[in-house]
């Protein structure tokens, strides 16, 4: 099968962000392609779970400060992707209302890393998601598989193309399906531009 040219990701990600009422960390580093933990060292933040509404958060190392090795990822990320789990898709990406696919499989199907990376989070910390491993893959390219009945990685695991990571379940869903995101930026791109046709 031919691979599918991804469009380019030009657009760099901006440098602040001010917290809305409702925000948690998780959602903000997922939104803007981030680990919540870097976030958090970023912005001297003990406990993830405990921002407030109208403060501003650096979404990049802030200027002159030392940044350990492991919080800048180097590469673009991968050139070839897989699916990560074999069903039926019954809900496209639009853009709005969906940010990824949705892929209907049995209860317990194996999810695999789509492309090779690095956890940096697993849980249900996300509303709407219920159970969600997300994959960082070089400096860009995010992956999320949410609604899993199992995870099978922890935080600051590397996987590989491929690799089990969770099995589909119905977490925050109506039926047993996978919702699989790859986000450029943190803005949400169409995964039928990087997946095998």
């Amino acid at each position: 099968m031919l691979q599918r040219t991804r469009p380019p990701a030009t657009t760099s990600p901006p440098q602040r962000y001010l917290v809305r009422p409702g925000d948690n960390l998780y959602r903000i580093a997922l939104e803007h392609g981030l680990d919540y933990r870097e976030l958090a060292r970023w912005n001297r933040i003990s406990h993830p779970d405990r921002i407030v509404a109208g403060t501003s958060l650096w979404l990049q190392p802030p200027a002159g400060s030392a940044v350990e090795e492991e919080s800048v990822e180097s590469g673009e990320g991968p050139t070839s992707w897989i699916w990560p789990v074999r069903g039926k898709v019954i809900g496209e990406y639009d853009g709005a209302g969906r940010k990824g696919i949705q892929v209907a499989a049995p209860y317990g199907t194996p999810i695999l890393a789509a492309a090779s990376g690095r956890v940096v989070y697993a849980g249900q910390g996300l509303r709407g998601y219920g159970k969600l491993t997300i994959v960082r893959h070089g400096k860009v390219l995010l992956s999320a598989y949410a609604h899993q009945s199992r995870i099978l990685v922890k935080e600051g695991d590397r996987v590989s193309q491929g690799q089990q990571i969770g099995e589909v379940g119905d977490t925050d869903a109506e039926r047993a399906k996978l919702h699989f995101e790859i986000r450029a930026y943190g803005r949400p791109v169409n995964p039928a531009d990087y997946l095998p046709g």
